[in-house]
């Protein structure tokens, strides 16, 4: 083979290998330039692992470049490894920004930790920097109001409104929202039901601010409490004479099955003596058929003389007659004579 041949082939591969690395450094080379006058190194191999690792090359690049403009010192391997890991890299950087112009104390694992957990972490710097004002109950559940009963049983209806601000300490495992609005509900509650009258807390709302605010309600979330408001409260209605009207009709009808009851058992106990009544005059009746006989069996067995008779007929007669004069005319069968 011709010399100029072999050298015009070994050109051909030399410019193929040059247009390759043109063509991939090509693709680095403007991140590279922006990285490198914004004062920050990052390297052409890194840029080239970071593609090969599948990672955003610009979301490192730009978050780098914003820490270092801000004072911050966080390597683009930390950057890269909280990126892999699914974390929310801008969203992390302009929280750790927004903390250190707010002159809060956020380290780096800490700010990536909360937002591995799912939480909104610039939301809670700013809400650190700004507190926001929370409506107890909240709208969205439906009720308007936080009602009780005062010891007096007037209902009052309570609307408050919490002012809070996050707590980047207890922002991982703390509670949220949620349970300070149950909490708050639950102090007021307790606290209007704990008044003597209603009229108490209508002169004194600031009362159940104060009665509330001392029992740490916000122990365990993610927000401190700075100020509890009762923004308004209402007159309900009137929960105690309800529960009496409704006591007094509950007693009138349980007094009125226990009347029903014994009327019942009366009405039983005058059939039953009715009962008893005709009983005994059907026994009278009977008894009373036994007397011709008797006479009659008197007569034969010699144990009883006409005179006698007579003498019975006239106490019978002189009987009936004071019965009519006393108003009784009912005869009885012994009284009807004797039997022949």
């Amino acid at each position: 083979m011709p010399p100029n041949t072999v050298w015009i082939a070994v050109g051909v591969v030399v410019a193929l290998v040059l247009l390759v690395i043109v063509f991939v450094i090509g693709q680095f080379i403007n991140l590279y330039i922006q990285a490198l006058f914004s004062g920050v190194k990052v390297g052409l191999f890194e840029l080239i692992g970071m593609r090969l690792r599948k990672v955003d090359l610009r979301t490192i690049v730009y978050s780098r470049i914003r820490a270092h403009k801000a004072g911050l010192d966080i390597s683009t391997n930390q950057l890269e490894s909280h990126y892999l890991a699914g974390g929310r890299v801008p969203q992390v950087i302009s929280a750790l920004i927004a903390a250190k112009g707010a002159k809060i104390q956020l380290a780096w694992d800490t700010a990536t930790a909360i937002d591995l957990a799912g939480r909104d972490l610039f939301d809670a710097v700013q809400t650190s920097v700004n507190p926001k004002v929370i409506d107890c109950p909240n709208p969205q559940s439906g009720r308007a109001t936080i009602d009780a009963v005062a010891q007096d049983g007037i209902q009052l209806k309570a609307k408050a409104r919490v002012t809070v601000r996050t707590n980047i300490a207890r922002l991982v495992g703390g509670a949220t929202e949620e349970t300070i609005i149950a909490r708050v509900g639950e102090g007021i509650v307790t606290t209007i039901g704990s008044a003597r009258s209603h009229k108490e807390v209508l002169e004194n709302p600031d009362n159940i601010s104060k009665t509330v605010m001392s029992k740490g309600l916000d122990a365990g979330t993610a927000f401190e409490i700075l100020s509890i408001d009762i923004a308004d409260i209402d007159v309900g209605e009137n929960i105690g004479a309800q529960l009496q009207a409704a006591q007094a009709e509950a007693d009138k009808k349980r007094f009125q099955a226990e009347a029903e009851k014994r009327r019942a058992l009366a009405l039983a106990l005058e059939q039953e003596n009715k009962a008893k009544i005709e009983e005994n005059k059907a026994a009278v009746v009977l008894a009373e058929a036994e007397i011709p006989r008797a006479i009659a069996e008197a007569f034969r067995g010699g144990h009883l003389g006409v005179m006698d008779y007579y003498r019975l007929k006239n106490v019978q007669s002189d009987t009936l007659m004071r019965s009519a004069i006393a108003g009784g005319g009912t005869q009885s069968v012994g009284e009807r004579g004797p039997m022949t």
